[in-house]
């Protein structure tokens, strides 16, 4: 069955409710219907467009960056502003709201992303939640975590990547592919991460999925792969620059994994440095710096990151806080001597 193009997809969307609205990252999450089946539609307002960049020598000349933009297309910079509302003044500060000329191939509106038939898994992971702080032993992990990635991977929620992979899916998005029959372990593919219009530099993300399917999450790294990330960082840093005709450098590139990842397919993040709008995905508590992890392996023993206890931060929407995560954190909050939060009930506090 071929794959229906998404302005077909999106007409039929028949809504439901909204998941959830963020004003710092600037997306709206929507439930809705595709055909009588569950979809996810999130809309996310894009970066600020800039006309072109623009190399111009910098007082050191060896320093060849781009340093400042030209704003001479109609749609770019306040150029498009074709409307504006003052909302108040005072002193040299001005307050307003605009409306900004918009162009599907300069200026647009939002980036729009789909997923349908959406499962009860992608419903909680972009319905608004309660987050908590996991404290995950090595015992934890074995007995709740391991058997949840498992039977993710035993369950097809891999075969996007595998299309990406090995069957030419998102080929036209691909940045960058080294891959090698022969030394499969070495092999990676780069392409955007759906969280970026692709259009500004500025906000820039990219992952790199790994051909290798030993490694699953951070939890299955060892000293004995320090090498091959110490390659991977290097060739990351090294190749996207002239990607992007070098209107970013090598160390303005963030480069981190997550732990919980989304998927149990080891990839890498990319993300432009300046770039702060993506909520909880740059966070301490999701985000570990593949420079940190390098690092760490220097001090693990030889089952690496398996006998650390990771911290991080979960939803109460995830199915692992249900699986018993949640049991775990009341046990040592109380292990450790910390009080419960009392329930509040017509402004009294019980404890139970």
């Amino acid at each position: 069955m071929s794959q229906e193009d998404l302005g077909s997809l999106i007409k039929r969307f028949r809504f439901v409710r909204v998941l959830d609205s963020n004003p710092q990252t600037k997306v709206l999450s929507l439930l809705g219907t595709i055909d009588s089946k569950d979809a996810i539609v999130t809309a996310e307002k894009t970066h600020f467009i800039f006309d072109e960049t623009v190399r111009r020598p910098s007082q050191d000349v060896s320093d060849p960056r781009p340093i400042f933009y030209h704003c001479e297309n109609e749609y770019s910079c306040i150029n498009g502003i074709e409307d504006l509302k003052e909302l108040t003044s005072n002193d040299i500060y001005y307050w307003g709201l605009s409306v900004i000329k918009q162009s599907m191939d300069y200026n647009p509106t939002a980036k729009l992303n789909l997923i349908w038939p959406a499962t009860s898994v992608h419903i909680k992971k972009y319905e608004q939640q309660n987050f908590h702080l996991i404290k995950e032993t090595p015992e934890i992990y074995k007995k709740i975590v391991k058997p949840y990635i498992d039977e993710m991977a035993e369950g097809g929620r891999l075969k996007w990547v595998n299309n990406i992979l090995y069957e030419g899916g998102e080929a036209e998005r691909v940045v960058y592919k080294d891959y090698k029959e022969d030394k499969i372990e070495e092999s990676f593919i780069i392409l955007p991460d759906m969280k970026w219009d692709g259009l500004s530099v500025d906000s820039l993300y990219l992952v790199a999925l790994v051909y290798r399917t030993d490694i699953r999450s951070i939890r299955d790294i060892k000293p004995e792969h320090k090498e091959w990330l110490i390659k991977l960082n290097n060739k990351i840093k090294s190749i996207i620059p002239g990607c992007y005709n070098y209107a970013i450098n090598p160390d303005e590139l963030r480069i981190f994994i997550h732990y919980q990842p989304s998927y149990y397919h080891f990839h890498i993040h990319i993300v432009n440095i300046k770039h702060p709008g993506l909520g909880n995905g740059i966070a301490a508590g999701k985000a570990i710096l593949l420079e940190d992890v390098i690092e760490s392996l220097n001090y693990l023993g030889p089952e690496g990151f398996m006998t650390k206890t990771m911290t991080y931060v979960l939803g109460e929407n995830h199915d692992l806080w249900g699986r018993g995560l949640d049991k775990e954190t009341a046990k040592q909050l109380e292990e450790d001597g910390i009080p419960k939060t009392p329930t509040i009930v017509n402004g009294f506090a019980f404890n139970h």
